[in-house]
């Protein structure tokens, strides 16, 4: 691509963009990052050293800006680049929870604002991010971002009220279950088996159960009654429990 992209935080969601890219050898005209923490700057350069380390008002004058923020930062950010994101820019904000409206309040002469909710598995371009367009967007600068977006793994257009929604039932859903798969490895190592044959039972057979509960046309009472024996089926109600109190409670944080 010949376009410019500027990056508004260097953290991690920046780190995995720039790797889904890099996979894809995706090549913008220049890549400038801004943040706040020298280290997270520096660490970023380590694993991208074309990147090219900035303020945030030289960042923000490219042609294509990241928001890669946590929410709370988002607005204040805004009001200090304001001025400085070009009014042909393509904006495209991370975070969940800051709606398009409230970008725009700050961005009043952008017309070309979206948001994106990333994920993590786009770091080996299996990401699952639904993108939202202002009202207005440019039609050629849609496809373009949509595009280049595809790179990361599937990306698909929703409704703005669904984002937020997918943050939790995507964005964050790895983190539920990464632990368990770790401390299953661990366990598989104690009762005689490699890593490697722990780490392959438990990947096939994950990705098998999967399809056994989505594509085997079963439903999902039909295929929990296959395996009669359940180690932890005591506990269930009670994982149940902590899902519904914690991943409802933080909807209802993240939500606009």
């Amino acid at each position: 691509m010949k376009q410019t992209a500027g990056f508004i935080g260097g953290g991690r969601v920046t780190k995995i963009l720039l790797q889904g890219f890099k996979n894809k050898n995706v090549k913008f005209g220049k890549v400038v990052v801004n943040d706040t923490n020298p280290e997270v700057l520096a660490n970023l350069r380590k694993q991208f050293p074309d990147i090219e380390l900035s303020d945030a008002k030289n960042t923000a004058c490219q042609d294509l800006v990241f928001i890669a923020l946590h929410p709370p930062m988002v607005m204040d950010t805004l009001e200090l680049i304001k001025n400085d994101v070009q009014p042909g820019a393509t904006v495209i904000s991370l975070a969940p929870k800051i709606n398009l409206p409230k970008l725009a309040t700050k961005l009043v002469h952008v017309k070309n604002l979206a948001r994106l909710i990333p994920n993590a598995t786009s770091y080996i371009n299996e990401g699952y991010n639904p993108v939202t367009f202002a009202t207005g967007f440019d039609p050629p600068a849609k496809k373009e971002i949509l595009d280049l977006l595809i790179s990361l793994g599937t990306t698909f257009e929703v409704s703005e009220e669904k984002l937020e929604s997918y943050a939790i039932l995507s964005a964050m859903l790895p983190t539920y279950f990464w632990f368990q798969w770790k401390e299953l490895a661990v366990i598989g190592n104690k009762i005689g088996l490699s890593n490697e044959e722990s780490k392959k039972s438990i990947h096939e057979t994950i990705i098998a159960s999967l399809d056994l509960m989505y594509k085997s046309g079963l439903s999902a009472s039909e295929v929990i009654d296959l395996i009669p024996v359940k180690p932890i089926g005591e506990h269930e109600s009670q994982i149940t429990e902590i899902y519904k109190t914690k991943l409802l409670g933080l909807f209802e944080k993240i939500k606009p």
